[in-house]
């Protein structure tokens, strides 16, 4: 039997006894790019592509308003209670430093004559400095510029303390280096301590204003997202009308409504937010700086119109050809930028209850410059006594204007700290319940936009 013969030649493409070789195999992507265009010819593909997207934008606008929202209002109730307080209390602990040291040249000025108060009000604002360095070490980061700051008040206070009872042991016994123990913890408090309470008083006010900067800007990633879902859906119902001539699409009408409320929602929460938190800071935050600044230079004035008497012209300081009491320099240096600060926080003053105790104040410190020349003239005539007498006497001393410029200091600050918890309670209730509100109309707005797609899906089953 004849068989025909087996050809030779191969399917192009296969080697010998190799099948021929398989078109290659498209990607997951260009497949699913495919199906896309496919359905995109059909109406119900194109409803249902219409329905992701409106969903999909719908949901993104929620979540980043929720977002940026929870962030916002995070930040402004960090104001509220976290960096402006510390700042606060930042400035609590210079002003105890200052006023210690204050009152420890007052009595040492007395002599054996030191009154209770005198010593009870430098207990008193060594034990509030430290509890505002506990307090502060609580809230700082681990090695951050404030914790080092901390961490040098801490190791100082110690030292300065125990200057301090040393200087008024030796002035009870009447030994003259009592005066220099004293100009030592001056100088301890002068150099080291009090710089390091400045730094620590920036730091805190730094972290406040990053605190301000991160609840204020408008969130324009939100509103953004908000507007191009509301063009969108706007233009799916103007295609709707079109295409079956009926004015409304309930699901559409429904997502439309809830879009427009969250983003007027957004808009206007955070606007009143800004306005309340720009007030607080305008308003309260800067006249608390300027009052703090000069309730810290008054005390300055009053240590060094101490230690002028306590020094007896031993510390001198040249500027120029001149030579000066180095303490009385200085004074005259601290009573310039308490005018300022005066002036300032006159400027800043909104209202009568702010206002009039800076003009006290102001009032209070001219009357202080007038009695401080004339013990001054005394002291620089040889009449110790006189000049003593005129600075820490029981009737018509410094003493007494140093006071009342405080207390009125005081009464300033309580009103412009009352002012700025009300604006920046104002500030952050503005943004309660905006970021659940969001996600909640953000998840009801893409419901109703799925809900009319399908709908007009239905009429093609």
């Amino acid at each position: 039997m004849t068989h025909p013969p087996i050809s030779s030649a191969a399917p192009p493409g296969a080697g010998p006894g190799l099948p021929a070789s398989a078109p290659p195999r498209r990607t997951a992507f260009a497949e699913g790019v495919e199906r896309l265009r496919t359905a995109a010819t059909t109406e119900p593909g194109r409803l249902r592509l219409i329905g992701a997207v409106l969903a999909a934008l719908i949901v993104a606008f929620g979540a980043v308003t929720a977002w940026q929202m929870a962030d916002r209002a995070a930040a402004a109730d960090d104001v509220l209670h976290r960096s402006q307080p510390l700042s606060s209390g930042a400035a609590d602990i210079y002003r105890s430093l200052a006023d210690a040291n204050t009152a420890a040249s007052s009595g040492f000025l007395a002599g054996g004559q030191e009154t209770a108060a005198s010593r009870d009000t430098y207990e008193k604002d060594i034990r509030t400095a430290a509890a505002g360095l506990v307090n502060a070490a609580a809230n700082s980061e681990p090695g951050s510029p404030a914790e080092a700051a901390i961490s040098k008040l801490n190791k100082l206070l110690p030292e300065y303390k125990g200057l301090v009872e040393r200087a008024r042991v030796y002035n009870r016994q009447g030994y003259p280096v009592g005066g220099a123990y004293l100009r030592y913890a001056n100088d301890k408090m002068q150099d080291e301590m009090l710089p390091a309470a400045k730094e620590l008083y920036d730091k805190e006010n730094t972290r406040l204003a990053s605190d301000y900067s991160d609840a204020t800007p408008y969130p324009w990633a939100a509103i953004v997202l908000g507007l191009l879902a509301l063009a969108a859906l706007a233009w799916a119902q103007l295609r709707h009308y079109r295409r079956t001539n009926r004015l409304l699409n309930h699901g559409l009408v429904a997502a439309s409504a809830a879009t427009v409320i969250t983003l007027l929602w957004l808009v206007v929460g955070h606007t009143l937010a800004r306005a309340g938190l720009d007030g607080s800071y305008d308003h309260g935050v800067r006249s608390l700086n300027v009052l703090h600044d000069a309730r810290i230079a008054s005390l300055n004035a009053r240590g060094n119109e101490n230690l002028s008497l306590v020094a007896r012209g031993a510390e001198t300081i040249k500027v120029g050809n001149e030579n000066y009491d180095a303490y009385y320099y200085d004074f005259d240096k601290d009573m310039t930028a308490l005018g300022k600060g005066l002036a300032q926080a006159a400027r800043l003053a909104d209202d009568t209850a702010g206002s009039k105790p800076v003009a006290a104040a102001q009032g209070n410190m001219q009357v202080w410059k007038d009695r401080h020349a004339d013990a001054r003239e005394d002291d620089e005539n040889g009449d110790y006594e006189a000049a003593l007498a005129k600075v820490i006497g029981p009737k018509n001393a410094t003493a007494e204007c140093f006071d009342s410029v405080d207390n009125n200091l005081k009464a300033a600050l309580d009103q412009e700290e009352h002012e700025f918890q009300q604006r920046a309670t104002d500030g952050r209730d503005a943004m309660t319940g905006l970021p659940i509100g969001a996600a909640m109309l953000g998840v009801a707005a893409a419901s109703g936009a799925l809900f009319g797609i399908g709908r007009r899906l239905s009429e093609y089953r």
